[in-house]
Parts: C-alpha cells; structure tokens; sequence
C-alpha cells in the first residue's frame, strides 16, 4: 500500500479502505516490511511506515510466551514451505487474537492454517 510501483497497489488501497482500523502486526513482519520497503521506496518509504504506526493506523503487538512457543512449532510444520519467522508470528497472533482475515499479498497464507485446520481470509484478494 506504500509502494505505488507494486502492480497490486490499487487492489491494496481498495482494500484498505474496507478494513478495520488499526491493522495488527508483529515486530518481525514490520522488520521484514522496513526491510523491502527501503528496497522499493527508501527513506520515504520508512517514512510512511512509520506514520502508518504513528498515526494508530498499524499497531505492532508484542507476542505472549505462548505465542512465542506456537511460532516455533509453525516454522517446523511448515518447514517444507518454509515459513519466515515473520510469518509464523503472524498465524500465531491470528489464532491468538481469534483473526482470520490477513492483510497480505503473500499467497503462502493460502497454504498456513490457523489452529492447523481453517484457512485464512487473505485482503486483497489476487
């Protein structure tokens, strides 16, 4: 939603506009984001990142104890994916925070489950 050159920056904003504010991630997904926006918008795209979170629009949740165990597990079940530390927090906070719908052009969450079983809401969709 940030990079106006990605080719799904419309569908993103599109979507944005229908959501719930604030958005929920995690401290390794909003690394992982800092780190390929610099690659596609550099200081300004920091920038943005950061207004998003000091805007209350993005809030980036801490993992509980039994977050950080279940992350741990999900990189080892999904270990032929494989799964990213930045995702494996995000299906542990989902199932945690009872959420399905992930804001995400990353269609490996088509593949993760939460609690092993249902699958998860992607926005937007491809």
């Amino acid at each position: 939603m940030i990079d106006a050159d990605e080719p799904d920056h419309g569908a993103c904003l599109d979507a944005l506009e229908r959501l719930a504010l604030p958005l929920v991630t995690t401290w390794p997904a909003f690394t992982e984001a800092m780190y390929l926006i610099v690659k596609a918008g550099g200081a300004r795209g920091h920038q943005a990142l950061w207004r998003l979170v000091g805007t209350g629009r993005l809030e980036i949740t801490d993992l509980s104890p039994s977050a950080i165990k279940r992350t741990e597990r999900l990189i080892d079940q999904y270990a032929d994916t494989p799964m990213d530390l930045a995702d494996a927090t995000l299906v542990a906070s989902a199932e945690e925070l009872r959420q399905r719908r992930i804001f995400t052009l990353d269609n490996d969450f088509d593949v993760y489950r939460l609690h092993g079983r249902q699958r998860f809401e992607r926005i937007p969709l491809p």
